[in-house]
């Protein structure tokens, strides 16, 4: 995948990168580096995906290339995307493997994504998804499913096969059932 911003900013972080931010005089907590902030969006294009719209957000342990987390809209926290929580919280892929809260990243929130999945999972094109696997996209079986989101394309069940191609749209872990 190679992003380029629609509207381009001198000193942007790239998509795929990873910021380890810096610490303003007189603060104990690092920063994105400027001219990028905590919870800005931004729109980009892919040759092959299209257009899709990313945000800044703080990274978590264990995040790869592709990982579905949940994120704090008020913190920029972000957290492996959980089995089945009841929380209608918003989701978003990850485009770097950010996996330190103290660095900072782009995560995709609209857009054609590549998103990861385990191997041994077979996804139908136009299927619902939901997260069975912490941080992983499949079928939507017994665990929640995940609004504003559908296979783009045929995903199958073979050694290697790691991640499929789904649609997104401002993303969210379903809430509850009644």
């Amino acid at each position: 995948m190679a992003y380029s911003f629609i509207d381009p900013v001198l000193g942007q972080l790239q998509i795929a990168q990873v910021d380890s931010g810096v610490t303003p005089p007189n603060q104990s907590a690092a920063i994105p580096t400027p001219p990028a902030t905590l919870g800005k969006i931004v729109r980009a294009v892919d040759p092959t995906y299209g257009t899709a719209e990313f945000i800044c957000l703080k990274g978590v342990a264990s995040t790869a290339v592709g990982s579905v987390v949940t994120y704090n809209t008020s913190s920029f926290t972000t957290a492996l995307a959980p089995v089945g929580t009841n929380k209608p919280q918003p989701i978003a892929i990850a485009m770097s493997a950010n996996t330190a809260a103290t660095t900072f990243g782009w995560y995709q929130i609209s857009g054609v994504a590549v998103v990861a999945k385990t191997c041994t999972v077979s996804l139908a094109a136009n299927a619902a998804v939901g997260v069975l696997t912490t941080g992983l996209i499949a079928g939507t079986g017994s665990g929640k499913e995940v609004e504003g989101a559908l296979v783009a394309a045929v995903a199958s069940a073979t050694a290697g096969r790691t991640t499929v191609q789904v649609v997104i749209n401002r993303p969210h872990m379903q809430g509850r059932v009644t």
